[in-house]
């Protein structure tokens, strides 16, 4: 335990304490929020705990690894004191059930940490999202994340199979760990997105796979982002998806250039030639091309199906191969831009992401629409600069797609930048709305977004929200203020 005016002890110290800190949403309501936190405790899994803060009137928030949403700030209008639950010493897998392919985890362990363990043993899970390397299981429930290869494996709600949520009012669990159940409305449902409003997530089942006996990387160049969208529209609707596919647009692709390391002589005159040949052969302009990255996971067989189909489908809309090594490093990117954008800040930048899901027939206005608004937004606070907005398509469904937008400020010569940042950013999150998008396809609500909550659920629905909360928290002791307005 850690209270303020102490220093804290060496496992608490900034590496474990920031970790989460530094991906949360920074802002000045934030930087002043960070005073407010009074004390950390590391979490014993026993209930206990939970009625000596509930006698004391605390209010609780949970630290696991990461937050885009504002999650882990401090509520402004708090006036008990505050305790950050600290989990990362919950990080264990408990057991692994071979025969039912199953495995029980403590809720702080890290992904990349589960994957490896896993790994040791001949399986994996494949929640593989951007945030492995710090993101932990029970922030995966708590906010209904998603995967990159969520075409094979499932989001966090189809992987789930049992799960513990320690409440004030009681643990909450099912009795039986079954592949589905009809029991009145699923208890599940009510723990994954629920953003530590309700309790504590300190355990899950989890389904697992054997490690797949092949994985290959591809990639796919189009004449432009519409001929890449209605490729990936075809491919989900023949239901033929590798375990990822990715489309970015032109200047996300441009970027990722750009972002290529040196090489050799030879290696280089290859890209030229590839270059020339796409460019000048097949007559693609290299302001509107864009690219898709391919993960393929499975068996021989599979991935030897998947490819032919796949490919096969790109030709139609006038898709080439653009080989493994790009397809392999265009994967790998993602997991770099959140390191890049903390880089950015140092060079002027300011930078975030944010994402939503659509209907297939509005997936390209949206992404028009958004680009649009942001370039409307940037005259009317007179940047200096005019500001970057990119976009890419990472998950397929049958009725729609995920859509990730990144927006890069330049904020030199403004007074109040991250006023600036947030009102723009706002901006694009309202045209989204407009154009049919959800308010989140797996990053949460948290405080930035629950502004739309109400217009998106309803107001029954927000209603319903907020008594599942009195009555699991009738002391509003997991008063972090997220989700709901």
């Amino acid at each position: 335990e850690w209270r303020r005016g102490e220093d804290p002890p060496p496992d608490t110290r900034r590496d474990k304490y920031q970790r989460g800190r530094d991906r949360s949403y920074d802002s000045d309501d934030y930087s002043r929020g960070r005073e407010r936190l009074d004390c950390i405790y590391k979490l014993d899994p026993s209930p206990l705990v939970f009625q000596t803060v509930h006698n004391d009137a605390m209010s609780v928030r949970s630290k696991g690894g990461t937050s885009v949403s504002g999650v882990l700030e401090c509520p402004k209008d708090e006036k008990r004191m505050i305790v950050s639950i600290d989990m990362t010493d919950m990080n264990k897998i408990l057991w692994v059930d071979e025969e039912n392919l199953t495995m029980c985890a403590e809720a702080g362990i890290i992904g990349e940490d589960l994957e490896r363990k896993l790994a040791a043993k001949g399986y994996c899970t494949g929640h593989d999202p951007d945030s492995r390397e710090v993101s932990s299981l029970g922030g995966w429930i708590a906010t209904r994340a998603s995967g990159m290869k969520k075409n094979v494996y499932g989001n966090i709600e189809d992987l789930l199979v049992g799960v513990k949520l320690v409440t004030p009012r009681g643990v909450i669990e099912r009795s039986c760990q079954v592949p589905r159940i009809s029991a009145g409305p699923d208890i599940h449902h009510f723990v994954l997105g629920s953003e530590g409003t309700l309790g504590i997530i300190t355990e899950a089942v989890l389904k697992i796979r054997p490690l797949p006996e092949l994985k290959k990387f591809g990639s796919l160049v189009f004449p432009d982002f519409e001929s890449g969208v209605s490729c990936m529209r075809e491919v989900a609707r023949q239901r033929c998806a590798p375990a990822s596919i990715r489309l970015v647009d032109n200047r996300q692709f441009r970027f990722g250039h750009a972002l290529k390391p040196e090489q050799s002589f030879f290696a280089s005159l290859k890209d030229s030639v590839k270059a020339f040949y796409v460019t000048k052969f097949k007559g693609f302009d290299p302001e509107k091309l864009c690219v898709a990255t391919l993960l393929f996971e499975g068996s021989r067989e599979v991935v030897e199906s998947q490819e032919r189909r796949v490919y096969n489908i790109a030709a139609k809309f006038g898709g080439l191969p653009a080989g493994e090594e790009n397809g392999e490093r265009g994967y790998m990117l993602t997991f770099a831009i959140a390191y890049m954008r903390d880089l950015g800040m140092e060079y002027g930048v300011v930078a975030e992401s944010f994402e939503t899901s659509l209907p297939w027939d509005r997936v390209l206005d949206a992404c028009r629409n958004v680009k649009d608004r942001v370039q409307r937004e940037s005259q009317r606070y007179r940047l200096h600069h005019d500001p970057v907005v990119s976009c890419r398509v990472t998950q397929t469904y049958d009725a729609g797609a995920c859509i990730y937008f990144y927006l890069i400020l330049n904020y030199r010569g403004l007074s109040d930048p991250v006023h600036t940042f947030d009102e723009i950013e706002r901006a694009a999150r309202e045209e989204v709305l407009s154009s049919g998008g959800s308010i989140s396809h797996h990053h949460g609500v948290g405080k930035i977004r629950k502004r739309w909550l109400r217009e998106t659920v309803s107001e029954a629905g927000v209603e319903m929200l907020r008594a599942i909360k009195q009555q699991t928290d009738p002391q509003n002791i997991f008063g972090c203020g997220n989700l709901i307005p």
